[in-house]
């Protein structure tokens, strides 16, 4: 594993993708960690396959108060196909959710591994949902498979093992602490909707929420046992 430096702002679930009007405090506090007034933004929706209308929700929600752009990996006809290059000249890299595996597939297949912790290094902040939260780490908890399920193939470039939508899905909580009760999943950290782990050059630094009650933990194991420590939250309301 190599940790990647730079800012990764990773969110169990929220965001624009899950408010009815594409509001989000989380959103609004990565784009003011960039500095600027009007920010360059790239969606990238590999994990559902370009979906059309994800991005169009995206567009909607940033299209006011942002530069923005649209990575396609299927070369879909709103917008081709687009060099990878592009996301070294961006201030915010944001991925959608979907199936974190094939995600990470498609990723290395098109040399997005080099490309975003290059951009990473030089400053581009990372963020996503769900699997845009998943692709992050060493491991994860997924449904890329139909059932909930281990991964272990994530980029690493943060530590241990993510899962999202903690509280927000059932079972993702008992299965993902029996994973790494059981060293299925290397230990790890769990955030819940609306809640998003704060990352600077492979340290967790904060954790920021846009609903006063979302919650995010660490998962250890004791011998065979987990061990689940909650986080402090800060609300961003």
């Amino acid at each position: 594993m190599t940790l990647a430096r730079g800012t990764f702002v990773t969110l169990g679930g929220g965001g624009f993708l899950m408010s009815e009007d594409g509001s989000s405090l989380i959103d609004d506090y990565t784009l003011a960690l960039t500095g600027k007034e009007r920010p360059k933004v790239c969606y990238v929706g590999t994990a559902a396959g370009d979906d059309p209308g994800m991005a169009s929700r995206f567009q909607a929600a940033f299209g006011s108060r942002a530069e923005i752009s649209v990575l396609s990996l299927f070369a879909r006809p709103e917008w081709g196909y687009a060099d990878p290059a592009i996301l070294l000249d961006q201030d915010v890299v944001y991925v959608g959710g979907g199936s974190t595996a094939n995600l990470l597939a498609l990723w290395r297949l098109h040399g997005l591994s080099e490309v975003l912790a290059q951009a990473a290094a030089n400053g581009t902040i990372m963020t996503g949902v769900s699997a845009g939260m998943n692709c992050w780490y060493e491991a994860c908890s997924t449904d890329s498979y139909g059932p909930l399920a281990p991964l272990d193939d994530g980029l690493g470039f943060l530590p241990g093992s993510a899962c999202p939508h903690y509280f927000g899905e059932a079972d993702r909580q008992q299965k993902f602490q029996r994973w790494v009760a059981d060293g299925s999943l290397p230990e790890g950290y769990a955030a819940d909707d609306h809640a998003a782990l704060v990352w600077r050059d492979g340290v967790l630094v904060e954790v920021v929420s846009e609903r006063p009650d979302a919650t995010a933990f660490s998962v250890t194991r004791n011998g065979t046992q987990p061990v689940e420590e909650s986080l402090y939250v800060r609300y961003l309301g």
